[in-house]
């Protein structure tokens, strides 16, 4: 069997990719072991040097790269050149900060007590100082990562980077519609210099993925993806007791307070809403207004959204592509019909686009509700559910009424309100007069049914480590 490329713009199969049989794959494997061995060995200088070629190629590549996304998964050729872009930056990052956030960290460990040991001849670690004491950070080994569509560069680098830069392998389970990312993504480290097998994408059905988690050579995994993809990785290393970090879903909400710039506001809400036509995690989609502006907000929403061009990704007029799958259109148009049914209103859109492909336009529903799809379910498509809320108290209660806990975004001038209600809100990312988005330098991940553990900054490279404790007495 293949996997398929499919333009979503069009409709049209484009390439095939084979998949990998169980002796390919047991191949893959071997070849990720031995690289281990190899690559533990190396100095941050030696895979510092790695990553900056790499990054180098990120950008001496960006169009070509960029336009494989633009094809197989409908990302607008300008985005997609940005997303490449930031993944040379979050390789520079931790080629330039990896060795000193993994630095042996000394810990003064003075003695507690003094006297003889208890009669049972223990020492039970309260009496006796040490030496040295320090905190060293040694790689685990083979990470098997489980990546999804809409982010095809950007989600894979944002572990790949800080888990090689630690001592780590690399192996990708890309999602079935984005194999020819994945292909090019390891033909990059490749040119770059890195040892054989120390990333690969192996061309895996989901029903595959569970032998590869139970090989006791592979440590540990990390997931973007749903929920229900999650739990079934989770549930599997749990049962192999390996370390696994989870980025699922997100219903982030999008609070407009009375005092909020509602011009800057509304400007930055239709990229926070339409990026990537809406098929982000960290999208804002529930928009929860204070009834006080709520109608100034809405028409300037409205406006800017019927401002949108929605178009062939290949084109740099276009700011807002196609929806990934035919089956993500159909969830979208049902989840806006449901709602509509149930009493919301429809702003604008709430179309697909004329023509060929998956395209729905940018739509805005009012007065949406507890109970209707748009208010309980993540909807991943270019939908701004707007929720209209009396007072600041009722707008955090609405803002954390979900299972997910991702980002939240808060539009108000006073900036210390804004830091106290930031404590209030169940969210792993909370932007302040802005939107959310992740940057190499911050921790980022979720709670609740958005994941946990965290990716990106000191924090990230720091999940798929042996954090080792060395005591010289």
């Amino acid at each position: 069997m293949s996997f398929l490329s499919t333009n979503p713009a069009t409709g049209e199969i484009f390439a095939e990719h084979p998949e990998m049989d169980t002796a390919e794959v047991a191949r893959r494997l071997d070849l990720a072991d031995r690289a281990f061995e190899e690559w533990r060995e190396t100095s941050f200088a030696e895979r510092g040097a790695l990553m900056r070629r790499l990054a180098s190629l990120f950008r001496s590549k960006k169009r070509p790269v960029a336009e494989i996304a633009s094809r197989e998964m409908g990302r607008p050729i300008v985005a997609a050149m940005a997303e490449v872009e930031k993944c040379a930056l979050v390789c520079e990052y931790y080629a330039d900060n990896a060795e000193k956030i993994l630095a042996p960290a000394p810990v003064d460990v003075p003695t507690l007590r003094s006297g003889p040991r208890p009669s049972s001849g223990k020492d039970e670690g309260v009496g006796a100082g040490s030496a040295e004491s320090y905190v060293r950070f040694d790689p685990l080994g083979i990470v098997l990562a489980v990546m999804p569509w809409n982010f095809a560069y950007w989600q894979v680098m944002r572990f790949a980077a800080p888990a090689l830069m630690a001592g780590n392998i690399g192996l990708l389970k890309h999602a079935s519609n984005v194999q020819g990312c994945g292909i090019a993504l390891e033909e990059l480290f490749r040119e770059a210099g890195f040892p054989t097998g120390a990333f690969q994408n192996l061309a895996i059905r989901p029903s595959g993925v569970e032998a590869v988690l139970r090989d006791r050579r592979v440590r540990a995994a990390t997931l973007t993806g749903s929920e229900r993809a999650g739990a079934s990785v989770a549930s599997i290393c749990g049962q192999e007791i390996k370390k696994t970090v989870l980025e699922l879903g997100g219903s982030d909400p999008y609070i407009v307070l009375g005092d909020a710039d509602l011009e800057a506001c509304a400007r930055v809400a239709v990229d926070a809403r339409l990026q990537n036509a809406g098929q982000s995690c960290i999208a804002a989609k529930r928009f929860v207004v204070v009834g006080a502006v709520h109608d100034r907000f809405v028409a300037l929403l409205k406006e800017r959204f019927e401002k949108v061009v929605v178009g062939d990704p290949l084109d740099e007029k276009t700011t807002m592509g196609p929806l990934s799958t035919e089956g993500g259109l159909a969830d979208i148009e049902r989840q806006v019909s449901a709602s509509l049914a149930a009493g919301a209103k429809l702003v604008c859109g709430g179309v697909r686009a004329p023509g060929p492909g998956w395209f729905y336009e940018p739509t805005i529903l009012d007065g949406v509700k507890k109970g209707m799809p748009a208010y309980d379910e993540e909807t991943f498509g270019p939908v701004a559910a707007v929720i209209s809320v009396a007072d600041e108290d009722e707008a955090i209660m609405v803002a954390n009424d979900t299972e997910f806990g991702l980002g939240a975004s808060l539009w108000t001038k006073d900036v210390a309100k804004a830091k106290r209600i930031a404590g209030r809100l169940n969210a792993g990312f909370v932007a302040i007069n802005g939107m959310v988005r992740s940057d190499p330098r911050l921790p980022f991940g979720g709670i609740g049914k958005s994941g946990y553990g965290r990716e990106l900054s000191d924090y990230g490279i720091k999940e798929f480590v042996n954090i080792k404790t060395v005591v010289v007495n």
